[in-house]
């Protein structure tokens, strides 16, 4: 997989946009991290200049600077990293297994993602398969999900096999739970909390009212002095908005197919425990501001 040549003018762009200096990430380290990720997305073919800038302006570049800067074993970066990521990765690990369970993956992806072991007398950091073509965030999350499908998957293999002697059972087996199913409900969160945030204030207050606080169209309208009609025509469109919002998230940036992102919205919505609409909305403070607003 040969890496595409990146023009110095767009490398020293974007790696000033990705603030990589701040990290101690060299202008040339920037620039051969770019490449890697291009390649990986260009297997097959050399793309034009045109298309090769139009795909690295679109990167996760100050992600991917951080994680430049991690695989380096950057010490300020590597803090940085663990203070505003451990709570993301445990928020996902308990989406995952909500006993708990999954924590532990969490914990043990440290090691691999600062690189532990050697070869050739380099660091082999997970963080080298991370390109910059999703959020960081994402990119943990996926990877912890794998990991748990993994586990899930090794632990099957090791089941003893059934003894001949056993007589069949005749009642009806429940089918094996799929083991994607935490690795696209994580991704659908991530996407759902995206949107959210990208939505107006206003917005945000109608939900958070509806939805998590369940008031009634009437006293939602009376928190933002609407008619309640107009509180269910923006309530409808708004939907309409995160409901689009979301399946461009899982496409384009998480990569799904159309038949993960369908098999992901009916995983939803047969258990909304993982995709706690009180949960995302308080993590963007939006339930305070409406209470505030109430108050006045």
């Amino acid at each position: 997989m040969r890496s595409p040549r990146i023009d110095e003018a767009l490398a020293a762009r974007l790696h000033q946009r990705a603030g990589a200096d701040r990290w101690g990430v060299a202008q040339d380290v920037f620039a051969r991290a770019l490449a890697t990720g291009a390649a990986s997305i260009f297997r097959d073919r050399d793309p034009a200049p045109r298309e090769l800038a139009r795909q690295l302006e679109s990167l996760h570049v100050e992600d991917l600077a951080l994680a430049v800067a991690c695989a380096a074993g950057h010490d300020a970066a590597w803090e940085h990293f663990v203070r505003e990521f451990r709570p993301v990765l445990y928020r996902s690990a308990d989406a995952i297994d909500p006993s708990g369970g999954a924590r532990e993956l969490a914990d043990s992806l440290y090691a691999d993602l600062y690189g532990l072991s050697e070869r050739d007398g380099e660091r082999r950091s997970l963080f080298r398969y991370y390109h910059g073509r999703s959020r960081l965030a994402t990119w943990l999350r996926a990877v912890l999900a794998q990991r748990h499908v993994d586990r899930i998957r090794a632990q099957r293999r090791l089941d003893p096999l059934p003894d001949e002697n056993d007589e069949p059972q005749t009642a009806a087996t429940a089918p094996a739970p799929d083991p994607d199913r935490p690795r696209l409900l994580a991704t659908i969160k991530e996407a759902l909390s995206a949107a959210l945030s990208r939505l107006a204030a206003r917005d945000r207050l109608r939900l958070s009212c509806y939805y998590a606080q369940q008031l009634t169209l009437a006293e939602v309208g009376r928190v933002t002095r609407e008619h309640e009609a107009t509180v269910s025509r923006h309530l409808a469109r708004t939907r309409r908005t995160i409901r689009e919002d979301v399946e461009r998230h899982l496409r384009d940036e998480a990569r799904l197919s159309d038949a993960e992102i369908t098999q992901g919205f009916e995983y939803a919505m047969e258990n909304a425990g993982p995709i706690d609409l009180t949960e995302i909305l308080d993590d963007t403070g939006e339930r305070k501001k409406s209470a505030a607003r109430r108050s006045i």
